[in-house]
């Protein structure tokens, strides 16, 4: 069971995702919160120009049309605290139990990126890690069937 919030973030991507995720939530002894799910290439732009052009740590790599959360093809997810808080701290044994299931769910995990590790970051294991050209030129001609056809052939309803 997720919160509210982790249901509608969940209800924006692709249903194969968000089916793996609770798939995944079921697995672990404790409750995750999905904290970031589809992006538009606006809020993907302001996350990378934070530490750049404005106040805060730079927390992605990518750019908008660069980050498979513009294409509802990732999540992030975070471990709570048991106090009703977001467990943050990514080296503990909630993490390391988040992502030790994840591939038996057909997640790969950012945490394995050797050049930005993105430890909340969770995708199917069937897709790249970083979207291509032609991701973008599919959404840009078709919308997210388009893409989520190509790459996630299944359901695809928005």
């Amino acid at each position: 069971m997720m919160d509210a919030h982790s249901e509608e973030r969940l209800s924006q991507v692709h249903p194969e995702l968000s089916r793996r995720v609770h798939q995944l939530a079921d697995m672990l002894p404790f409750t995750i919160v999905v904290t970031q799910g589809l992006r538009t290439y606006a809020q993907q732009d302001a996350l990378y120009q934070q530490g750049r052009t404005t106040p805060g740590a730079i927390v992605t790599d990518a750019p908008a049309g660069h980050s498979m959360h513009n294409f509802g093809l990732a999540v992030d997810v975070a471990p709570t605290d048991g106090f009703g808080g977001i467990d943050w701290n990514g080296k503990d044994a909630k993490w390391q139990a988040i992502l030790d299931k994840a591939a038996s769910c057909g997640l790969a995990e950012g945490a394995k990126w050797r050049t930005f590790p993105d430890e909340p970051h969770l995708y199917p294991q069937e897709v790249p890690a970083d979207p291509d050209d032609n991701f973008r030129y599919l959404f840009n001609e078709a919308g997210l069937p388009a893409v989520w056809n190509e790459y996630l052939p299944g359901e695809t309803t928005t």
